[in-house]
C-alpha cells in the first residue's frame, strides 16, 4: 500500500469572503490590518481595543459574542 500523501495539505478554510465563517469562536478575528486611528474600534477585525488586548483572557462565551457584533458590523475585512 502506498501511505504517502497525496499532495500538499489543504488550508483549513477556504479563501473567500467567508472564510472568517468557518473559524471558531475561539480563533482570533484579527487580520494583521490594525488601525484605531480614529476611534476605538480596529478597522480590520472590528474589535475595540480592549477587546483585542484582553482576548486571550476572555471566556468563550465572552468571544462568541464579540464574534456574533463583528459580523453583524460586517468584520473581519480584508483589503486587498
Amino acid at each position: 500500500m502506498n501511505d504517502a500523501p497525496s499532495g500538499p495539505p489543504q488550508p483549513s478554510f477556504a479563501r473567500s469572503q467567508t472564510a472568517a465563517d468557518s473559524l471558531q469562536v475561539t480563533d482570533s478575528p484579527c487580520v494583521a490590518i490594525c488601525s484605531t486611528l480614529f476611534d476605538d474600534v480596529c478597522r480590520g477585525c472590528g474589535r475595540t481595543a480592549m477587546e483585542v488586548a484582553n482576548w486571550v483572557f476572555m471566556s468563550d462565551e465572552e468571544k462568541q459574542a464579540v464574534w456574533q457584533r463583528i459580523r453583524a458590523e460586517g468584520y473581519p475585512r480584508r483589503q486587498g
